[in-house]
């Protein structure tokens, strides 16, 4: 029953008699699988806030290192998984691979009933935790393969939208989760004033930290079984027409994930400092991730058999110009998102918990401001907001066509990433930050729901521009790609922050948005485009 010989959902006729039904029950079982995957990817930027507020032996700097080596990771993992649905199947791939997120939630719910853990411990926790982010492509690639064009724009916006709300679902849950001894094991003390999305908890109060990994086996399990009894592989010849048992699946699974695994921690250890376990060299990040990306898609061209065949007919996506072209804009979108969903609540602590005040002439940052917002009770804002909002980008965009969609977000996430880079410079030059965090929030708000529709609207775009055995592989790709925003948007914010210039970050990013209008326009939406708002 599991396995589907017939696919053609092109086809009206087996569409409404069969298609339909099957499509929707792989759906909705995708969701919250990938739902998951995105929280146990991201929950490291809610633990850490907490680790802070609860007096870890860590400095600000080790413990922000967590978030960049899941992102990294997470990242990295998305090209393996790009190309599983065809090599082993959707059902295979999809149960196998929400069932691995249990391994970084239970080592989390361990190690963090001890402050004194090592630091390297939560670093292997982190690097596991981008299982996760690797989730998305392979997700994304099976729905392409179950919807016909005309109806996938909306059903890989809500694919991906709803599954962004790990994101949300995990800002407000963790913090919850923390206030109770849900899962038993001894509480341990704040020594900072912490939040949750209710409001503020006073510094002497419990939290049980550890319940931030436990709290996913109570999904994860039951989704493992109910991906196993209600989901499909389609041995159809577009998708696995050489369907492996699950067993040899999960090994070529696990040996594909090896590979993204062993590339990212030597692009972490190039770009690390000595002190985290790095190797202190400080190559750039710019050169770091080209590096990591082309040894990864060569490392796994070198397999042998079966699977470099069909890696070799996947990989023929780089030779089309239009996988190149929707990278960069989907990194615009989804990048975005992701980027500042990771470093939306660290933002907002740097910059508005702290008073910003001249001490004998010198600019001091480090001063608590009582009257400032908590990070725990508006960091889930704009996540939601562009999850949310994502299944309407792809709905508005089989309507009017998704390179105009993108075009008019574009200009949205221009504008007001300017505005948001002004008020943060206005804030972190202010002894009471907290008089410009409105406007901040708002078009902060803005800048998520840009991203969220646009992030609808690519969708369509490649499910217009490709041929239904390219759309999968691309989709999971592109995603790849985008996903390093996880990882480069935290870290660029970090180092503006850094040098005290914050804003500098959004002014960059606004930038790139520039770019990506006119790279939209031209492939696009100018008369004689090879795809006119496809």
């Amino acid at each position: 029953m599991s396995d589907i010989k017939k696919w053609d959902v092109e086809d009206p006729k087996f569409w409404d008699s069969e298609g339909k039904k099957v499509a929707n029950r792989n759906l909705w079982i995708s969701i919250p699988s990938l739902l998951c995957g995105f929280a146990v990817w991201l929950y490291w930027g809610i633990i850490t806030i907490q680790m802070l507020n609860l007096g870890f032996p860590f400095a600000k700097s080790e413990l922000f290192t967590l978030m960049a080596v899941a992102g990294l990771t997470g990242a990295t993992l998305r090209i393996p998984s790009s190309f599983f649905i065809r090599l082993c199947g959707g059902r295979n791939t999809i149960v196998f691979t929400t069932a691995l997120l249990m391994i970084p939630a239970i080592g989390a719910g361990i190690a963090l009933q001890d402050k004194n853990t090592p630091l390297w411990v939560f670093q292997v926790l982190a690097l596991l935790s981008g299982f996760g982010g690797g989730n998305f492509a392979s997700s994304m690639s099976n729905i392409s393969f179950f919807f016909p064009k005309k109806q996938q724009g909306l059903a890989l916006g809500l694919n991906a939208g709803l599954g962004n709300f790990g994101v949300t679902t995990m800002q407000i849950l963790v913090p919850l989760a923390m206030t109770f001894g849900l899962f038993g094991g001894e509480p341990m003390e704040l020594v900072n004033t912490s939040g949750t999305l209710i409001g503020k908890i006073p510094a002497g109060s419990d939290a049980w930290i550890h319940n931030a990994g436990y709290i996913w086996l109570l999904f994860l399990i039951p989704l493992a079984i109910v991906g196993w009894v209600g989901m499909n592989n389609i041995k159809a010849s577009h998708v696995t027409p050489e369907l492996p048992s699950p067993v040899g699946s999960f090994g070529i699974i696990s040996g594909m994930l090896a590979i993204g695994f062993v590339t990212s921690i030597f692009g972490l250890w190039l770009m690390l400092p000595e002190k985290v376990g790095g190797s202190g060299f400080g190559v750039s990040k710019w050169i770091v991730l080209p590096i990591v990306i082309a040894l990864t898609v060569f490392l796994l061209k070198l397999i042998p058999g079966q699977i470099k065949d069909n890696l070799s007919r996947q990989y023929k996506i780089f030779n089309n110009k239009h996988t190149w072209v929707m990278s960069v804009i989907y990194t615009m979108t989804f990048g975005s998102f992701i980027g500042f969903a990771a470093g939306f609540g660290l933002s907002i602590k740097v910059i508005f918990g702290y008073q910003h005040v001249l001490v004998d002439g010198v600019m001091n940052h480090d001063i608590a401001n009582p009257n400032g917002p908590s990070a725990l009770m508006y960091a889930w804002m704009g996540p939601f907001i562009g999850a949310l909002i994502r299944p309407v980008g792809g709905w508005i965009a089989d309507k009017m066509g998704g390179a105009k969609v993108t075009q008019i977000c574009a200009v949205v996430m221009v504008a007001s990433a300017i505005g948001v880079a002004y008020f943060m410079q206005a804030a972190y030059a202010s002894p009471t930050p907290q008089e410009f965090f409105v406007p901040f929030l708002v078009l902060f708000l803005i800048l998520f729901a840009a991203t969220g529709i646009g992030n609808g609207s690519t969708f369509r775009t490649i499910s217009m521009v490709f041929d239904k055995e390219q759309a999968g592989p691309v989709l999971g790709w592109t995603s790849a790609v985008a996903a390093y925003g996880a990882f480069i948007i935290p870290k660029v914010l970090g180092e503006q922050i850094k040098l005290t210039t914050p804003e500098n970050a959004l002014y960059g990013f606004a930038v790139f948005y520039a770019v990506c209008i006119v790279i939209n326009w031209w492939f696009y939406l100018r008369p004689g485009a090879e795809h006119h708002n496809p």
